[in-house]
């Protein structure tokens, strides 16, 4: 099972996430640095959908489901704003992220025990699915670093 024995040290990872999001997405090109790549802001937009539709539902199936079964999903871009700019996705993300930070808080003990299984990642609790989004989140990172 993948955990993470200290519960906030995960936490200040996804916490830290929007700040170098930010900081990375205005140092890197704004335009793709290769055909099929995203551009930061493309990037961000996929990072609001994952936020939505991945880590949320998980960790609401976590806290009223027994077990839930995941299975390798990849959410594209969120569609929202379409004229959105690059300072108006990552505010959104950013409160998407808070969001999910409050969630965390108000989870108890017997909450953050609770598992569930991904296909690829095993079995997981809440600690070892925070750990697969602070992992994604710097996946994503590194490639505006690039």
């Amino acid at each position: 099972m993948r955990s993470m024995v200290d519960h906030p040290s995960v936490r200040d990872r996804l916490a830290a996430a929007p700040a170098a999001l930010a900081s990375a997405a205005h140092a890197a090109p704004q335009e793709p640095p290769a055909p099929g790549e995203w551009t930061p802001t493309e990037i961000v937009r996929h990072l609001i959908a994952v936020e939505e539709e991945v880590w949320h539902r998980r960790l609401g199936q976590l806290q009223t489901e027994e077990h839930p079964r995941w299975r390798w999903v990849e959410p594209g871009q969120w569609l929202g704003a379409p004229g959105a700019t690059l300072d108006d996705v990552l505010a959104t993300y950013a409160d998407l992220r808070a969001s999910t930070l409050a969630i965390l808080d108000d989870l108890g003990p017997d909450v953050w025990v609770r598992t569930g299984t991904h296909d690829t990642f095993g079995v997981l609790d809440v600690a070892g699915l925070m750990t697969v989004a602070a992992d994604h989140d710097d996946e994503h990172l590194a490639s505006l670093r690039r």
